[in-house]
């Protein structure tokens, strides 16, 4: 397949908008894959600021980044990534090129401890005041369980209003897939 699935598709969009030395979001870390990434994209000059809810996911993302070699410019969070704006320095205002969510819960772990829309959307409206002009946040929502369902839903909701001469808003996703296949939504703030 020459198409880009969607987890490429996220990582495309993040090499476009990532650069040695930026400043960087992953707002749900997990198992560290997407930190990783992010930290090899900006560099030992940039920076990776890594949230999650769970402390089996920072300790499993920890040990991804010390076994790369890639833990010095990795801050982790160990709180919701709708905690940003009181959890960050405040003079990352207008900074941060990009940041990426991968949505629903841990792989591995407990999945009834999801993401929410509430919390989303409360981060999204943060970043929107963090992210740099042309700036993107990349959602990756995945909901094929009960609590995703509703997270898609409201999060789908409040995107699709979003201001466009504030914001361009894509969606990414395959249409002719069964089981509630992960999408992409990526947001730019204009310049």
């Amino acid at each position: 397949m020459r198409l880009e699935g969607v987890l490429p598709f996220a990582r495309t969009l993040l090499r476009s908008f990532c650069k040695p030395g930026d400043f960087v979001i992953d707002a749900t870390c997990g198992n560290g894959n997407d930190t990783l990434y992010l930290s090899n994209l900006v560099g030992e000059n940039g920076h990776v600021f890594a949230f999650d809810i769970q402390e089996q996911a920072i300790q499993n993302s920890k040990k991804r980044m010390i076994n790369h070699h890639a833990d010095q410019n990795v801050t982790f969070y160990h709180a919701s990534h709708d905690e940003l704006m009181e959890q960050l320095p405040s003079d990352l205002k207008s900074k941060v090129s990009a940041a990426i969510f991968n949505l629903g819960y841990l792989p591995g772990s407990d999945k009834s401890i999801t993401t929410t829309g509430s919390s989303t959307i409360s981060a999204i409206e943060q970043l929107l005041q963090l992210l740099k002009p042309e700036g993107v946040i990349i959602l990756v929502i995945y909901h094929g369980h009960e609590e995703g369902k509703r997270e898609k839903e409201e999060v789908m909701k409040y995107v699709k209003q979003l201001d466009q001469k504030q914001a361009h808003v894509l969606q990414y996703e395959f249409i002719n897939q069964k089981n509630d296949p992960p999408f992409v939504v990526a947001i730019e703030k204009r310049g």
